[in-house]
């Protein structure tokens, strides 16, 4: 479609900042490996504001500093509308906060000043409330795409604001608004919020949806200890809390024993446990297709049973607990219980269980070179220019950037 060639996007080429947020925006999402901040009623994927705050200071000139400012300001809109004012029980997606967010770390991004962002914020949170459906039932590709339109839209929305368009100023309060609508009655004072509020999301050691994770490390902390055969497993019983059921494991949000595809797979707790005990890992070769439907996995499935645990869900969402226990033929049963993973916000993986996810996922498409150039500059990121940042990640995938000689 076009675009005037302002932004990059990764893999190569550029387009409008609006295009570019929306590519960027579903090359962070898809593979589901964001990061998460957990509320009572709420779980989101900050991380996704990366796309449209990455856009807006790259078309501003901005440098690091700019980069990790703005992108704090949208986690702490996101993080914050997620505690006060979650939606998720009223049919509504956290992409609906999002949407909050995303013009939030945008306008930062552009260095507009207070009127300009209010509208853009007003502009955005009255026009994209997304709906639950995208993560309930027969799951489609819009689940890793959801947010990265709602970014569209919002560096759109912050650029018709920048513009001097004006949106409506009681979005959150006023008569039909936000919270008449939608999300009832709470407060923020905006005036008192700090930054903090990424120092308070958690990231993921597998490739899975996150309320999986601390189950994940059990399966696979008990598979290596005791050598376990696939073949010799008679039943598993996963024990979890209310949200982890209700989304994973066949609560409120459908069956997830029916799984066909990469959107229903990572988002099914069965599945997880079941390529966890076969392939010893979570990680994106488990969601090829074949991988899916395969007849191991396939007979596996139905021997995998999760239960919500009201003593695990009291612990919810300051603790992520669980109960793995695996059955096998002989009659022996081999149990584990976690209460957080390596990730989560009491237990945080340090710079080097970040860096080797990165170089194990990146350096197939990237090359080792490109990799680690990537993430040393990513390690001193707020004295570089955001254009740098971006030039490494335009010529990802490039056959110079592997050391590939094509003649």
């Amino acid at each position: 479609m076009g675009g005037r060639p302002l932004c990059t996007l990764v893999g190569g080429g550029h387009t409008s900042p609006d295009r570019a947020a929306f590519h960027n925006g579903a090359a962070v999402r898809y593979l589901d490996f964001n990061d998460s901040f957990m509320a009572p009623g709420e779980t989101c994927h900050p991380s996704d504001n990366l796309g449209p705050v990455l856009a807006a200071v790259e078309f501003a000139g901005g440098d690091g500093r700019d980069l990790i400012v703005s992108l704090a300001v949208a986690y702490q809109v996101q993080c914050r509308l997620s505690e006060v004012a979650p939606v998720r029980a009223r049919g509504f997606d956290h992409v609906t906060q999002g949407a909050y967010a995303a013009a939030a770390g945008t306008a930062r991004g552009l260095g507009l000043d207070a009127t300009a962002t209010a509208n853009a914020i007003a502009i955005a949170g009255t026009a994209f409330n997304a709906l639950r459906v995208t993560r309930t039932g027969s799951l489609s590709n819009w689940k890793g795409l959801a947010y990265p339109n709602a970014a569209f839209g919002a560096v759109h929305a912050t650029f018709l604001a920048r513009a001097g368009l004006t949106g409506p100023a009681e979005v959150f309060e006023g008569n039909k608004g936000f919270m008449d609508t939608i999300a009832g009655r709470f407060s923020i004072d905006w005036e008192s919020e700090g930054l903090d509020a990424a120092m308070r999301t958690s990231i993921k050691r597998f490739n899975a949806e996150f309320h999986s994770q601390a189950v994940l490390e059990a399966v696979l902390e008990l598979r290596e200890e005791h050598r376990i055969d696939p073949r010799q497993i008679d039943r598993v019983t996963v024990d979890v809390f209310q949200v982890a059921y209700d989304i994973i494991g066949g609560g409120e949000e459908g069956d997830k024993r029916l799984v066909r595809s990469k959107e229903e797979a990572d988002h099914s707790l069965p599945y997880l446990v079941a390529v966890a005990l076969l392939d010893g890992q979570v990680f994106p070769p488990q969601f090829a297709p074949d991988r899916i439907v395969a007849p191991d996995i396939q007979e596996l499935l139905p021997r995998i049973a999760v239960r919500p645990d009201p003593e695990l869900s009291a612990r919810f969402p300051d603790q992520h607990p669980c109960r793995v226990r695996i059955g096998l033929t002989d009659g022996s049963v081999l149990t584990r219980e976690k209460s957080d993973y390596l990730g989560f916000v009491t237990r945080p993986a340090a710079w080097s269980d970040v860096h080797d996810k990165f170089t194990r996922l990146v350096t197939p498409t990237a090359g080792e070179s490109a990799a680690e150039r990537i993430a040393q500059l990513v390690s001193e990121l707020e004295r570089v220019r955001v254009e740098e940042l971006c030039s490494l990640l335009e010529r990802v995938g490039r056959s110079e950037a592997r050391g590939v000689d094509h003649e």
